[in-house]
């Protein structure tokens, strides 16, 4: 992310269009997604095939031509679809509409509400409703607002309009009459949607450059590289490891695939941290590393997490952070939100400490310090896939080094048990699609072996070995493996004081991206409701997608597969459950999908995801999630909205019909002004029990905020709404972003972990069509029982894509959908 004081051109216009993506884009609703289509209405052309054709026609062009050298800026709102919804494919139009992408030309020939645009059809399928006429309109959906006399409906089983005369619709969103009354001109209608997908990825590419739109479909994988450092005067040989290891990575990977687009740097030490330092330009960042010098004494600790927090709200997600220190934190009652934070930022935080747990002496320190004092760092790795390492100031930059080169574009491969246990060897499997295989090994380790399927082993000792080449920093061991592996089930085994720490990574290119959702049957499309973590007592679905599905042993073989999933207790490895993955659609496609009963979920503390499976020989495949996963017990939201209008639901079993309209939440409304205040809705939900919590808020920068819900009671499938106005001051910078978290802490169980929910949002100056109308206070918040049906009005998940990366960070088709929500007729 941002700082206040720096303009957004510092990102360069890829990330600043990422960003404003996720601010912006308001979502739509037009084709089915992939998980109903292929259910309910097979052959129907979805979202993620008209944007996958769209973006691989133009991502085509991309490796052909040469980007044109002026870049105007671009107009988010441009991006609309409107094809399966409208008449214009009714009105014999063949080629998408002239004026979608140039918004200030408008549209023109619209029928006017007055109008009857249809005739009455009490049939599934409609395709003679449309009265006579070469205006162009679409249909009503659903009670609110209430249709218009003669006015067509959008139709199908989930509009309650389409009962109301005239009856029937116009939709042509997939090839199923019960869902679609224009069914037979879907592909006419999906044909268009291409062809202007096809327009707005190509001024995309014309606006963004070849450069631009490469990170932007992530065809170039690399996101940030962050560095927060600990600048007290004993940290000199740590902040010179940093310089060394920072320029390594620049000059490795300048004007490759893995060049980071975007640098952070955050400083700390005692009581201060920051400020951050944030630039696309790898030459600045280098040049402000360099003048960072260890100055002073500070005691220990220091304010190291709030240092990290500040560096994970200005970093992308999807990227690497290193922390350089040799003190424990200060702020240790951050760790849950810091843990919370890099999960939902998707970022791997790797600790690099000079520090040795066990020694007394050393730097002053105020106090006797607790031998556990470490243990936030250990949280914060485990919840983010990253490493605690310890290392002494000799070793500290080859270890850095080490560190630096594992991380770019490794996968952790899962230990059997995950952590080293007397007596007994670590298991893991080598499977053919494996490469670079290293091993490493951290801790007071008096000897080690690793053996090889054959029985072939090699010892502790360094230098070339019968499996590879082994080099030691100190208490820091690393093997690398020779290539070509052997498959099959390796051991290791390690004998230590200690609990020595072990990590096996490889190169390869078959890997998973994972995301979760409830589903959702109510709105005018059944589809998921995404979410970031599952929430106990909701069914919720896993959605897997494969990627390297073309990578095998041979060209002939055939393809690998996975055939379910294994859910593991966090960090010993217990496992909870295991769920078929079912495939969804073709098997090349790499699409699965497993519903995991509340059931599975409702056990506490984290659990990991690994996939099994086999390649196309037969032979077993094992990949795990670097991230583990964890059940938040309650569902907590905090959305932008235009306007404050809240209603009670209740749709629990046997609940009465529904009254009153339904939450206005119209989504991101645009951006932050200077000098106004922007109403916020914040809704939390129960589906699990009873539950005393309180809500505690939270801005950076610090903004005034107040809330009306500070604290709440709900029963099991109760909600409560309530509201928060953001006052942004008259000197707030304009392309900055802003920050809101809402905690929610239960009163009664301490055990339980706090539940956090991210907000991010953009200041910029006031143009006529961002200016937000005055809230409307309100001292009471609402209380309303409702059920793990959602509904469509609280649908919208800005910032957030709901969904984890597993090993490489590359988005894939489910990660590039989510974030291309406008560009394809969502």
């Amino acid at each position: 992310m941002l700082t206040t004081d720096e303009p957004l051109s510092h990102l360069g216009p890829s990330l600043l269009l990422l960003l404003q993506l996720q601010l912006l884009l308001a979502p739509a609703s037009a084709f089915f997604p992939n998980i109903w289509s292929l259910l309910a209405a097979p052959g129907s052309i979805t979202h993620q095939d008209l944007t996958e054709e769209a973006a691989l026609n133009v991502t085509l062009q991309l490796f052909l031509e040469q980007p044109p050298p002026g870049r105007p800026p671009l107009r988010l709102e441009d991006f609309l679809d409107f094809y399966s919804h409208s008449n214009w494919v009714e009105l014999g139009e063949q080629q998408p509409h002239p004026h979608l992408l140039w918004p200030r030309q408008g549209l023109r020939n619209l029928a006017q509400v007055d109008d009857p645009t249809c005739s009455d059809c009490d049939e599934w399928s409609c395709p003679g409703n449309l009265l006579g006429f070469t205006l162009l309109t679409s249909g009503y959906f659903g009670t609110h607002p209430s249709k218009p006399p003669g006015k067509c409906s959008h139709g199908g089983h989930f509009d309650q309009s389409s009962s109301q005369p005239p009856r029937g619709g116009i939709n042509k969103d997939s090839t199923c009459p019960g869902f679609s009354p224009h069914h037979m001109l879907h592909l006419q209608a999906a044909n268009l949607a291409l062809l202007a997908s096809i327009q707005a990825f190509s001024l995309l590419r014309s606006r963004l450059g070849d450069r631009g739109f490469s990170r932007l479909l992530d065809i170039t994988p690399a996101s940030s590289l962050s560095f927060v450092l600990d600048t007290t005067g004993s940290m000199g040989e740590e902040i010179n490891a940093a310089k060394i290891q920072a320029r390594h990575i620049v000059e490795q990977r300048r004007g490759g695939p893995m060049e980071p687009t975007h640098y952070v740097l955050v400083p700390f030490h005692d009581p201060g941290f920051g400020p951050v330092f944030t630039t696309s330009d790898p030459d600045s960042f280098w040049q402000q590393l360099n003048e960072i010098h260890a100055l002073g004494g500070g005691d220990e600790p220091e304010m190291c997490l709030s240092a990290l927090e500040l560096a994970l709200q200005h970093t992308p997600p999807l990227s690497d952070i290193f922390v350089f220190t040799d003190a424990s934190p200060k702020d240790a009652f951050l760790t849950n939100r810091v843990e919370s934070l890099t999960q939902e930022r998707r970022c791997r935080v790797t600790f690099l400490l000079t520090e040795d747990p066990s020694r007394v002496q050393g730097r002053p320190r105020r106090e006797v310090l607790s031998p556990l004092r470490f243990e936030p760092y250990e949280a914060v790795a485990l919840a983010s896939g990253g490493e605690v390492i310890f290392t002494q100031d000799q070793y500290i930059q080859d270890v850095a080094a080490i560190v630096g080169d594992s991380v770019a574009d490794l996968v952790t491969l899962p230990l059997e048990p995950p952590v080293v246990v007397p007596e007994r060897p670590l298991v893991f499997s080598v499977d053919g699609l494996l490469q670079r295989v290293t091993v490493r090994i951290h801790g007071e380790v008096s000897s080690f072996w690793i053996r090889n399927p054959a029985g072939v082993s090699q010892g502790q000792e360094e230098g070339e070995g019968p499996l590879g080449h082994t080099r030691r920093f100190g208490q820091f061991w690393m093997v690398r493996m020779n290539d070509p592996l052997q498959t099959g089930t390796w051991e290791i085994q390690v004998t230590a004081k200690g609990t020595p720490r072990v990590r096996v990574q490889a190169q390869t290119s078959l890997d998973f991206l994972f995301h979760f959702g409830i589903p959702m049957e109510d709105g005018p499309h059944p589809g998921l409701y995404p979410l970031t973590q599952p929430v106990a007592g909701l069914q919720t679905q896993l959605l897997v997608e494969v990627t390297g599905l073309g990578s095998r042993g041979n060209p002939g073989d055939p393809l690998p597969h996975f055939s379910h999933v294994v859910l593991r207790g966090v960090p010993h490895g217990a496992e909870l459950g295991r769920v078929p993955l079912e495939p969804m659609g073709p098997r090349e496609r790499g699409l699965l999908a497993a519903s995991l009963p509340p059931t599975l979920l409702s056990t506490a503390g984290p659990f990991s995801l690994e996939l099994i499976g086999q390649d196309g020989v037969g032979q077993g495949l094992h990949r795990v999630a670097p991230q583990p996963c964890a059940v938040v017990p309650v569902l907590l939201e905090v959305r932008c909205q235009r306007k404050v209008r809240l209603r009670l639901e209740r749709t629990g079993p046997a609940a009465p019909p529904l009254t009153g309209p339904p939450p206005q939440l119209s989504g991101p409304p645009g951006f932050l002004a200077p000098g106004t205040e922007a109403p916020l809705s914040l809704r939390i939900a129960s589906f699990s029990g009873p539950q005393d919590l309180d809500l505690r808020t939270s801005v950076n920068p610090s903004f005034a905020l107040t809330s009306n819900l500070s604290r709440v009671r709900l029963e099991q499938n109760e909600s409560a709404w309530g509201c928060l106005w953001l006052k942004v001051p008259d000197t707030a910078a304009s392309d900055s972003v802003v920050m809101v978290t809402v905690t929610a802490m239960d009163r009664e169980a301490s055990t339980v972990p706090p539940t956090h929910t991210f907000l991010r949002l953009l200041v910029r100056g006031p143009t006529p069509q961002d200016q937000l109308p005055a809230p409307v206070h309100s001292t009471d918040p609402v209380l309303t029982t409702t059920s793990p049906a959602f509904h469509l009005s609280t649908l919208v998940t800005p910032g957030r894509a709901g969904g984890g990366l597993v090993g490489n960070p590359w988005w894939g088709t489910v990660g590039a959908v989510l974030l291309l929500l406008g560009l394809a007729s969502w």
